[in-house]
């Protein structure tokens, strides 16, 4: 059904190439190989990204198209972004040695916030906020993807507690075990927004190891963006985001909002010369 055309990502149990549907539309296909997954517990995450993709109809976050079982593969047809990952951008910016322009921060950011409004709006949780998890299009719109360690929280959940993502953008509290909530999302944005504007992790220190992370990840002990280059605005979300007590974060609303008006003034200010 599916023309194969190259591999484009590989995970723990699966491969991501890029292929073509029947009909010629390039698509991303997901390619699981369901006897490699040592668990029930692995088989089971892949179902349930496959119920949370289904769930999800955002234009910033990868579209789920269809999915079925050929042989030992359990295959996941997705929207393909095509222009890479937010990560390979900013490798870019920083083999060129240059900043990326704030402009274009708030440009990618406030789509990524808008996708991560939606997913908490429907009660779930992405849980793996990185730069390579953010795709991009060729016309420059951003995509959500990797779902596949979002948990979904009823209404009657109030915490979770497995330890699961990327340590750089992990908040205090899941890196100890602890009950996280929505705004351990939050922490991960800011993070993210950080990343971009500097080209490196809030927390990145060369040959830090993993216990020295934890200390300056708890204590929020990263270094302030510079001014006058970057603006307030900017690097008080960043503080907002990465405050160590849970309860002192934001909701995802706040940072949408702020996301909204910079990108709005940011465009006004580039249109005015043009």
């Amino acid at each position: 059904m599916y023309e194969v055309e190259a591999v484009i990502g590989r995970g723990q149990f699966s491969v991501v190439c890029r292929a073509r549907d029947p009909e010629g539309k390039r698509v991303a296909l997901k390619k699981i190989h369901l006897p490699s997954m040592s668990s029930p517990t692995a088989t089971a995450d892949c179902l349930k990204e496959i119920t949370l993709l289904q769930q999800l109809d955002h234009p910033n976050i990868i579209r789920y198209i269809s999915s079925f079982v050929e042989g030992e593969e359990l295959n996941i047809v997705l929207e393909l972004a095509d222009a890479g990952d937010l990560g390979r951008m900013i490798r870019h910016f920083r083999r060129q040695r240059r900043l990326i322009p704030e402009p274009t921060i708030w440009k990618y950011f406030v789509q990524v916030a808008s996708g991560i409004h939606h997913m908490h709006l429907k009660r779930i949780m992405h849980r793996d906020i990185k730069p390579a998890n953010v795709f991009v299009s060729r016309g420059g719109v951003v995509k959500l993807g990797d779902l596949g360690l979002s948990r979904y929280f009823s209404a009657r959940t109030l915490a979770a507690r497995s330890l699961v993502g990327t340590p750089y953008y992990m908040s205090p509290e899941r890196l100890h075990e602890l009950p996280y909530t929505f705004t351990s999302d939050i922490w991960s944005l800011g993070c993210l927004i950080y990343e971009m504007a500097a080209l490196q992790s809030p927390f990145y220190e060369h040959r830090l190891n993993l216990y020295s992370l934890t200390k300056k990840i708890e204590r929020g002990d990263y270094p302030p963006l510079p001014s006058p280059i970057f603006s307030e605005k900017m690097r008080r979300l960043i503080d907002e985001c990465l405050q160590p007590n849970q309860e002192d974060r934001p909701d995802i609303s706040h940072v949408y909002n702020v996301a909204l008006d910079m990108s709005a003034r940011q465009y006004n200010v580039s249109a005015s010369y043009l």
